[in-house]
């Protein structure tokens, strides 16, 4: 298994890493990562959107710039401003305390604010090809002495119609800089770019696996982060015998949940790869002996747990992306017996758990936490039923006369009152349950769609308006900011009327672009 600090990596970044609570690198992370950091061969990534492609090139640029050149040290390419923001705070968050400047620059921002920011100089420019040629033609952008230029989802440039503005930024860049080129598929044409622009290059592919989802019953709670955990004991408790996995993103997360758990009264531990193998091995034999029914996890350190019968999965943080979710979830629901998956979002994770849903083609349905009153009756139900089995059994005779002896001065209900006082006054006290305030996920937002027709196809916004209302039902006053482009389109729509657009062209012939599709656009304040 690999490790970031086998790929080469300063200590200064993996420290950073180390905060962020990166554990392990991803496939692309580990195949192109040390390769770029011996500065000889340009690189040709084929990896899937999730697959951390942004730090398999952000972090070799950070570590190899040095931070005092005035001059535009690193150019990446991104086919919308949603992703050249996304871009840019990524290797802002990989940096450190290294002083590097990064900023983004696209369409829709201000061009003065920008002017300002190149004039004060910017060691890494992530930008849209169109603003960056704006920025060429003004000569407030030089790109003659770069050392690195990245393209990244260079199949969805080829798409939204951006290969000439690629081309001509390629041109005014200087012969001996590094490049990087990352793509999800590699059509004719970003492979005729690879050839034409770059020096000799690597070739990496990491293939994207079947994404299935086993038998297994997908829950999700609206949730503040606060209340996570008291939402978490509600779970367990509820149910007649939990037997499961919490998956949470950091080491320190799993520390904090499994201490919270125990100091509670659960029967719960922790894994995480800070673990030697043989505190790893005996935790690990416990959980499978059922001494603890709860196990809080990375998603590192529970590869390759191979438990059955689990009764629950539990998302106490959103995975990643959709591989990580279906990977997770597929530990419930084996040998034919149905699991529970449940994931906890708060309201700004309403649009990565409907980006979730469509690539895992699932299904994951709402649900409201279960209430105090709820969880107290459960108990209640759970404490008649082992109490009915009992007296099934064979009573043990030294009970019997503890019995007959109370029952010789105090009426049996009082009696039985008393003992169930004594026995479960703490477990049904709804006093240490706390209240969960119900989570508002903002729903309302607006999300930028990319239409692959524009004012050569005939398109106009009347067109486009009257298409949308004839194949979705979806009201003109729900239709907002329209961009007729020459070979493509934008329109804004919100949330829940865009899952309708996008549904309905899900289905299409293999092979052929979609009609309509996200512009990777970030919720709007």
């Amino acid at each position: 298994m690999e490790s970031f600090e086998s790929l080469g990596l300063s200590e200064s970044t993996l420290k950073t890493l180390k905060r962020k609570g990166y554990e392990e690198p991803t496939s692309i992370q580990a195949k192109t990562i040390p390769v770029i950091l011996e500065g000889k061969r340009d690189i040709v990534g084929q990896a899937q959107t999730g697959t951390g492609k942004t730090a398999a090139f952000g972090l070799p640029i950070v570590e190899l710039l040095s931070g005092k050149s005035k001059a535009v040290q690193a150019l990446v390419l991104t086919p919308t401003r949603e992703l050249a923001i996304q871009v840019a705070e990524e290797i802002n968050s990989l940096k450190g305390s290294k002083k590097l400047s990064i900023v983004p620059i696209y369409g829709g921002q201000s061009i003065d604010q920008q002017l300002r920011s190149l004039r004060k100089g910017i060691d890494v420019v992530v930008g849209t090809p169109g603003r960056v040629i704006d920025h060429l033609e003004r000569r407030s952008l030089i790109l003659d002495s770069i050392s690195f230029l990245v393209l990244d989802e260079a199949d969805e440039m080829l798409n939204m119609g951006f290969i000439d503005e690629v081309k001509k930024i390629l041109d005014r860049t200087n012969p001996d800089k590094r490049t990087m080129l990352f793509s999800a598929t590699m059509p004719k044409e970003i492979m005729a770019i690879a050839r034409k622009y770059m020096g000799e290059y690597d070739v990496f592919e990491v293939q994207k696996g079947q994404l299935t989802v086993s038998l297994t019953d997908q829950i999700y709670f609206e949730v503040s982060p606060s209340d996570k955990f008291e939402a978490l004991c509600r779970i367990i408790d509820i149910e007649e015998e939990f037997y499961g996995l919490v998956f949470c993103r950091t080491k320190n997360d799993v520390d904090t949940i499994a201490n919270r758990l125990i100091e509670r009264g659960y029967d719960a531990d922790g894994l995480h790869g800070d673990l030697s193998q043989g505190q790893r091995e005996k935790i690990l034999s416990k959980f499978k002996r059922r001494m603890i029914n709860i196990l809080v996890a990375t998603d590192v350190a529970a590869r390759g747990i191979d438990v059955n019968d689990l009764t629950h999965v539990i998302n106490f943080a959103l995975p990643q992306d959709p591989e990580s979710y279906v990977h997770r979830i597929g530990r419930t629901g084996r040998a034919g017996k149905e699991g529970t998956a449940i994931t906890f979002i708060t309201p700004s994770e309403y649009r990565k758990l409907q980006y979730i849903k469509r690539s895992a083609k699932t299904d994951i349905r709402k649900a409201k936490i279960p209430r105090v009153k709820e969880v107290i009756k459960a108990k209640k139900q759970r404490i008649k039923s082992d109490l009915s089995a009992i007296i099934k059994s064979d009573l043990q005779e030294e009970y019997l006369k503890m019995s007959r002896g109370f029952l010789e001065k105090y009426p049996a209900e009082e009696v039985v009152s008393a003992l169930l006082q004594y026995s479960f006054q703490d477990e049904l006290d709804a006093s240490s349950y706390t209240e969960i305030a119900e989570a508002v996920v903002d729903k309302t937002g607006t999300t930028r769609l990319f239409v692959a027709q524009g004012k050569k196809d005939g398109l106009t916004p009347r067109r486009l308006i009257s298409f949308i209302k004839e194949k979705c039902d979806i009201r003109t006053e729900k239709i907002k900011l329209i961009q007729i482009l020459d070979k493509f389109s934008f329109v804004t729509l919100p949330f829940n009327e865009a899952e309708v657009l996008l549904s309905h062209f899900k289905k299409r012939k293999k092979g052929s672009a979609p009609l309509v599709s996200e512009a990777k656009m970030r919720k709007k304040k």
